[in-house]
């Protein structure tokens, strides 16, 4: 399904430099939330939105299932329907949004006591390091928006194929 679904958020590339990685999920989710709000309060379809970013329609319905579950997105079902965001680009914190994406990953096998089977777990301190990482990296993406990443729209609109229709103050 989402290849790099169980994916570390912390992997390694580059030789030996660390490089942040989300989940294709949560990129999916970022991506669904920049395009619904670029639509405004137009519905958008999920077959729209895999056709402009180029990703799997059925990958999408996931992703689209789980933002309406979780409050992101309204759906309306049947002929005509589609999504919109259901809240203002403002009011969308992109930490929340990826803490909420990424609960079910985690950073690594130590995080999870059901199934971790570290050895050195009890006197290790490199957990305690990496959660102070992964903290801060939640940290920073909590001081913004979706609508910080709607700044400047026209280029983003224009790579996708939309037209902007952002709703205003």
């Amino acid at each position: 399904m989402f290849e790099s679904h169980r994916a570390c958020l912390f992997e390694q590339t580059h030789g030996s430099v660390p490089t942040v990685r989300l989940t294709a999920f949560t990129d999916y989710c970022l991506r669904v939330m920049m395009y619904s709000a670029l639509a405004g309060e137009r519905l958008v379809t999920i077959n729209e939105i895999a056709q402009a970013y180029g990703i799997s329609a059925s990958h999408l319905t996931k992703v689209v299932f789980f933002l309406g579950q979780h409050g992101y997105l309204t759906t309306v079902r049947g002929k005509g329907g589609g999504m919109r965001l259901a809240d203002d680009p403002q009011q969308i914190n992109l930490g929340k949004l990826v803490r909420t994406a990424e609960a079910d990953n985690v950073l690594v096998e130590c995080f999870d006591p059901l199934h971790s089977q570290c050895r050195i777990a009890s006197a290790c301190r490199l957990m305690s390091v990496l959660h102070a990482a992964q903290e801060a990296f939640y940290g920073e993406l909590s001081h913004h928006t979706l609508a910080d990443l709607l700044v400047k729209p026209a280029g983003l609109g224009r790579a996708l194929g939309i037209e902007i229709r952002l709703v205003s103050d």
